[in-house]
């Protein structure tokens, strides 16, 4: 998992995609090179065997809560399916939770830290 990018953390583990490289601003739809992307990643796990997992859209601390929670599941969605194809598993077989910004991993106080908590993170828990 660590050679895809992924950190081990309580027997769960997780890969944050930044939106930035994902989405536009306000947006839900995957770019086509994201969609690709996340496809191809997608599909080597479940080469592996990974079949399920959770997939979690957060933003930054801007917007009203209800916007910003809408957004996140849309975009998590949006990687849900996009995993979904590539890794040729049933949509059911992904969880998708829209965090909004309730789950930071910087600070909301500059550009750069609300920009690390536009994310969304695919987990894997591990049985």
């Amino acid at each position: 998992m660590k050679s895809y990018g992924f950190t081990e953390s309580n027997g769960d583990w997780s890969l944050g995609l930044s939106d930035s490289i994902l989405f536009d601003k306000n947006d839900y739809r995957l770019r086509p090179d994201s969609r690709q992307q996340i496809t191809t990643m997608a599909s080597r796990l479940a080469a592996t065997g990974i079949t399920h997992s959770r997939l979690e859209g957060h933003t930054d601390n801007y917007g009203e809560d209800s916007y910003n929670e809408a957004l996140s599941l849309k975009r998590a969605n949006s990687v849900a399916d996009a995993w979904a194809e590539g890794a040729h598993v049933p949509r059911s077989h992904l969880v998708t939770r829209g965090l909004g910004k309730k789950y930071p991993i910087a600070s909301n106080d500059t550009a750069a830290g609300r920009a690390e908590n536009r994310r969304v993170t695919v987990v894997i828990s591990t049985p």
